[in-house]
């Protein structure tokens, strides 16, 4: 499971999901990917971030996405 990946911590970020306490959030890389970046140039732009944090981010947005009622 790739819960331990996303942290939420007061004070970062505005208490945003962020992605192993680093200050790049979950909204962050689904931005980058919703305008076009592939995941090999996020992970060339941002050296910190490893595969494992897409499956991550994935993970953690489809989670919240079931939470939203309509």
């Amino acid at each position: 499971m790739n819960e331990n990946r996303i942290i939420v911590e007061q004070g970062k970020r505005s208490g945003q999901p962020c992605i192993r306490g680093l200050r790049i959030t979950v909204w962050d890389v689904l931005g980058w990917l919703a305008a076009g970046m592939s995941e090999d140039e996020i992970l060339h732009d941002y050296p910190e971030l490893e595969e494992e944090d897409f499956r991550a981010v994935y993970e953690y947005a489809t989670r919240v996405g079931r939470r939203v009622a309509l």
